[in-house]
């Protein structure tokens, strides 16, 4: 589901200690994304990939900070991860699908990681 075209953001606050960023659209809509979220399924190509699918696993993201926010025009944030990550775009209609998805996007990755973590511990012929 993509943002609806009216949706904009109207508040956007990093909160570094619970390591959300809180965002209100003005449709009314709230969402707090956490950080390790937001690093998981960041739109960069590193993360997505360039032609379909799942895109990258990314793991041992917990404890992963949020050291800079830049706003791009009036269309878009660049989170700058203390990881060094900072390439991925989050488009207002990214950060709205990324609230609205947050659960089963959230189920979804925790499957991939138990499958990931399974298959590393399955023994070898």
């Amino acid at each position: 589901m993509s943002a609806p075209l009216s949706a904009l953001p109207t508040d956007i606050k990093l909160r570094t200690e619970s390591r959300l960023l809180d965002v209100r659209f003005d449709d009314g809509s709230h969402f707090e994304l956490p950080f390790e979220y937001l690093r998981v399924f960041s739109p960069s190509a590193e993360v997505t990939g360039h032609g379909g699918g799942e895109g990258a696993l990314v793991l041992g993201k917990q404890s992963v900070g949020i050291s800079g926010v830049e706003p791009l025009g009036n269309y878009a944030l660049r989170l700058f991860f203390d990881d060094g990550h900072n390439t991925g775009l989050y488009s207002w209609s990214v950060l709205y699908q990324l609230g609205k998805d947050r659960s089963a996007n959230w189920a979804r990755y925790q499957e991939r990681c138990a499958e990931a973590a399974a298959h590393l511990q399955a023994p070898r012929p």
